[in-house]
């Protein structure tokens, strides 16, 4: 690996990525800094931005120029997006496999994945080094890992859906959702197709914001006490209400029948 020193183009990269994963638009940078949208595209292209500019942007999610700087000086180039069709095969295979990946693609780092769930070292290294061979992640010099991948991703293809059907969605089925340590907020609406897009692009914004939310916390909170592992799940799909109008309205309307409306309530 040849290290070199972080150029301008590189540092602007590192600060797209970090604005774009704690929610920063364009709109929002330039009201924020008080220029016009069109000033903000320019500087994050590279044009026209100075120290300074660069620096006041940095600010906005919490960094200095050093900050930057180092992450230019191992900056990967443009980050995958979404994982091969092969990639994800890979990592369905085995669920520690695909849990290390996305540990390490949220910032959590091999040897706390490894302290918290008592992984021995040969098998750290073996399942880091089978990411590597998958062009998911680096191993640097430093002892750090970097990801390869962009951490919004989205899983598009089967392997890595079917895997969460398989191994995870009954963490989330299962849990007793009278209890209060079971946070849950649920809607039902009717939308448009454009309100429902709208809904995705929400839940998308939402992803992004909790990583966030987990990054600030382990910058702030770096061995806190009582730290553990949590879950969250955003979902949208269209529903059926047959069964509403079947078993719902229709037992309402025998009550009424029966007894009244009094006697139904």
């Amino acid at each position: 690996m040849t290290r070199y020193e972080p150029t301008a183009s590189a540092m602007i990269a590192a600060l797209r990525r970090h604005l774009r994963s704690e929610g920063w638009t364009v709109l929002r940078i330039s009201k924020e800094l008080g220029v016009g949208e069109a000033t903000v595209k320019r500087w994050l292209a590279g044009k026209g931005v100075t120290i300074d500019r660069l620096e006041r942007m940095a600010q906005l999610c919490g960094l200095v120029l050093g900050d930057l700087a180092r992450e230019a000086e191992e900056n990967p180039g443009d980050l995958a997006h979404e994982l091969t069709l092969a990639q994800e095969r890979a990592l369905s295979t085995n669920i520690f496999l695909s849990f290390l990946f996305m540990a390490l693609l949220g910032g959590v780092g091999p040897d706390e994945v490894a302290a918290d769930f008592q992984v021995p070292k040969p098998a750290m290294d073996a399942a880091l080094d089978r990411l590597e061979r998958l062009a998911l992640i680096d191993r640097l010099r430093s002892g750090r890992v970097r990801p390869l991948v962009d951490r919004a991703l989205v899983f598009r293809k089967q392997p890595l859906r079917g895997l969460f059907e398989t191994h995870m969605k009954r963490a989330f089925f299962e849990l007793d959702y009278s209890q209060p340590e079971t946070i849950y907020s649920a809607e039902t609406v009717k939308l448009s197709p454009a309100g429902a897009a709208q809904l995705a692009d929400l839940i998308e914004r939402h992803h992004l914001e909790v990583q966030a939310l987990a990054e600030r916390d382990r910058q702030a909170h770096p061995a806190a006490a009582g730290s553990g592992w949590y879950g969250m799940l955003s979902v949208m799909r269209g529903l059926d209400m047959e069964p509403m109008r079947v078993d719902g309205i229709s037992a309402w309307t025998e009550a009424l029948g029966a007894g009244g409306a009094k006697g139904a309530v």
